[in-house]
């Protein structure tokens, strides 16, 4: 089977030693040699600019077939005549670009980042995650955050964190020292703060950070107009104020305040519905409020400063890759964030990304074909700026340092998570991180040709126009004619 080839695709890679295989080594060595035949035309100018495009001089007798189709029907199509299209492949047991198209442009990424923020995580995290450092004194628990986003969240029944805390049975105390960021991403869009996938960044993540407001009614009622009222509700019950409107909409929508946890809620219709909200964090406060109730004990913020405790105690929550599966299958955010956070906890100390990132571009990533604007951890920000040929340089090191059978567990395959309505005839066969914007698209991951081969590929595209859906089907297309061909 072809399957099996993978393997094998990978034991003719390990005989390259690091360096041999890196795309950043290989930068003028691909397998189509010289430029576009385009010659003199500007990096974009709506005619191909990828390598190898060889005798490209308008006849397609010479092209071979994904030449052809990215010149006559992904470039043209109406989508993205207008906009810029970027395209890496590369084989990693031959250490050779097969294809480049704009690869060394810079392209907002998207989620992509998200490939950052997992590498990051897979080098400094360990095998399993800090739930929290604590100190227990004669009078209290001490608490020092870790940045752990899995803390109270409904997809991990295990709690081992607020076990300790009801079994301690003492007053708890957040320090905030090791919290040095912002509680929203760089360049992120401010009127986002009321969408599920823009949960504030905190050292101390409680219930993903937002509340779930949950709508009730007897099943049937809700096209009765003599029904009974809905039941609404929040998990877990706040204090903060909340209004409800008095208008009935079709859709049941809750509105948080710019500026204030105070919340309002529009009754809508349907017999069951919920929405997640971002709450204000407020540094550690809004956790501390929380926490009262659910671990049934006093809890508060402290600044130690110069008297931060040493000697604390380390309570790990669960396995690391519980959190990067569905980091990459389903592109949580929040996860991303906090994974970058966790790391700058472990590598330096404090959570802050420009700081992190740092330490990361000059250390682990210094070797990247061409230097990012890496500023956030998910990809939200449109300050992102990556290259294709950087997303092949990261593929490599990752199932060099990790192994290709880990990527395969985190990564997505056809049919499933983020590719759910893509790539059905090649799962098991593709394992890659989609990215979406507005006017962005993105695709970067692993493929195994149909002849064996292990490939590595990037498609970034911005500032395209029209459907999204239709971009992507075209991204398909060429993932199918890179298969077929290689």
């Amino acid at each position: 089977m072809i399957r099996r080839l993978f393997g094998a695709a990978l034991a003719g890679c390990a005989a390259f030693c690091w360096q041999a295989c890196s795309p950043g080594a290989h930068a003028g060595t691909s397998a189509h040699t010289g430029t576009s035949a385009h010659t003199g035309a500007s990096a974009y100018t709506g005619t191909s600019a990828h390598t190898g495009a060889s005798a490209n001089a308008g006849t397609s007798a010479n092209r071979d077939p994904l030449t052809a189709f990215v010149d006559d029907s992904l470039l043209t199509r109406p989508e993205l005549v207008a906009g810029q299209v970027g395209i890496c492949i590369y084989d990693p047991a031959k250490a050779v670009y097969i294809f480049n198209h704009q690869a060394d442009k810079y392209f907002i990424p998207a989620s992509n980042t998200k490939l950052f923020s997992l590498y990051a995580g897979l080098k400094y995290l360990g095998d399993s995650l800090i739930g929290m450092r604590y100190l227990v004194t004669d009078t209290a628990l001490l608490v020092l955050p870790s940045g752990d986003p899995t803390f109270l969240h409904p997809a991990y029944p295990y709690q081992p964190v607020v076990d300790l805390m009801r079994k301690t049975g003492k007053k708890i105390w957040l320090a905030d020292d090791n919290w040095q960021d912002q509680a929203m991403g760089r360049g992120w869009a401010w009127d986002d703060y009321n969408d599920d996938y823009a949960a504030e960044r905190s050292a101390f993540p409680i219930y993903m950070n937002m509340i779930r407001w949950v709508q009730d009614r007897p099943k049937g009622s809700s096209n009765d107009p003599f029904g009974s009222s809905p039941s609404i509700y929040s998990v877990p019950d706040v204090d903060w104020p909340v209004h409800f409107s008095p208008d009935t909409g079709k859709n049941f929508f809750v509105h948080r305040s710019l500026n204030e946890n105070v919340f309002e809620v529009t009754e809508g219709k349907g017999d069951h519905k919920e929405q997640y909200t971002p709450f204000i964090t407020d540094g550690l406060a809004s956790a501390a409020t929380l926490l009262k109730d659910t671990a049934g004990n006093p809890a508060g913020v402290r600044h130690f400063g110069t008297r931060l405790p040493a000697g604390w105690s380390v309570l790990r929550s669960r396995p690391v890759d519980s959190l990067f599966r569905p980091m990459m299958y389903n592109s949580d955010n929040f996860f991303a964030e906090q994974t970058l956070l966790m790391v700058g906890n472990e590598a330096l100390g404090s959570m802050n990304d420009a700081r992190t990132i740092d330490y990361l571009l000059k250390g682990d990533l210094d070797s990247l074909p061409q230097k990012p604007n890496w500023v956030d951890g998910c990809g939200l920000s449109r300050n992102d700026l990556f290259t294709p040929q950087d997303f092949v340089w990261l593929l490599n090191r990752l199932q060099r340092e990790f192994g290709i059978a880990r990527m395969e567990r985190l990564l997505p395959t056809g049919g499933t998570g983020t590719l759910s309505a893509y790539y059905h005839p090649d799962s098991t066969f593709i394992y890659a991180k989609t990215g979406s914007l507005s006017g962005v698209a993105a695709l970067s991951g692993y493929l195994i040709t149909k002849s064996g081969r292990m490939l590595l590929f990037s498609v970034l595209i911005n500032n395209y126009t029209g459907s999204g859906m239709a971009v992507r089907r075209q991204i398909e297309k060429m993932i199918h004619i890179i298969r077929d061909t290689y």
